[in-house]
């Protein structure tokens, strides 16, 4: 039974894999992916690298809470094309065509998108390298700071792409995608305006105050869970959104 579940599975999203590939593809094909990564390390760079040495301290913890800052706007610039340039162009009705679905179209997106974050992040395993040689680093942190990051890129990257499906124009999505970001980055930080009843809930929304959780070292499922649901979330709403066009 179970083997039957996945074969089919397997032949329901079949076509998420070519997708993933075409799109990653397109990315180191154009100077996309070569900007994102440089930009992205060049702002670690300048508000941490530098600092590694005057800090003198066995600890990633800065260089986590720099790379948060940077992946609000670096995400939303990766993102803005994956659907509004294909529904602008015309193309997505052409992948329409054949026996693709609009889950598998947005699951590929979201996966190569994904990825590319992961491959910016990869280079900073130097800044680990280095801070070792300070002395025994706690590798709790670490962990759990990768991980967080990791998991909120793809909050981000959901959120982003939800944000191309609902237009045509990249600019449009660009400028929404931030604002939605920034939304869930700052809801933990206005509990003061908020009423008594509420200040739970916009703190539990708060994706800061969940990748700080992580970022501390302690993985606890909650965070996992939220990220995974709110990452889920946003893809289910960009497949209504890609598939209002057949309504």
């Amino acid at each position: 039974m179970i083997t039957g579940t996945l074969q089919k599975l397997r032949l329901r999203f079949q076509n998420v894999g070519p997708i993933y590939v075409r799109e990653l593809r397109s990315y180191f094909n154009s100077a996309v992916a070569y900007v994102v990564i440089i930009v992205f390390l060049a702002f670690l760079g300048w508000f941490y690298a530098g600092n590694i040495f005057l800090i003198n301290i066995a600890s990633m913890r800065e260089m986590f809470e720099t790379a948060r800052w940077v992946l609000l706007f670096i995400i939303p610039a990766i993102t803005m094309r994956l659907l509004a340039e294909e529904k602008k162009s015309g193309t997505i009705e052409l992948l329409t065509t054949k026996p693709v679905h609009d889950d598998e179209i947005v699951i590929g997106k979201f996966l190569a998108a994904w990825s590319l974050i992961a491959f910016a992040l990869l280079p900073t395993v130097v800044y680990y390298a280095t801070v070792s040689s300070f002395g025994d680093i706690d590798n709790g942190p670490v962990i759990g700071g990768y991980l967080g990051l990791l998991l909120m890129a793809g909050v981000y990257v959901s959120v982003g792409l939800f944000a191309s499906s609902v237009t045509e124009n990249q600019i449009v999505a660009f400028i929404l995608g931030i604002f939605l970001i920034v939304v869930f980055f700052v809801l933990d930080k206005i509990l003061l305006f908020v009423p008594s009843s509420l200040v739970s809930l916009f703190e539990y929304l708060g994706t800061d105050y969940h990748f700080l959780n992580m970022a501390r070292g302690v993985i606890d499922s909650r965070d996992v869970v939220y990220f995974l649901s709110i990452l889920g979330m946003m893809l289910w709403l960009t497949m209504v959104a890609l598939g209002r066009r057949k309504w």
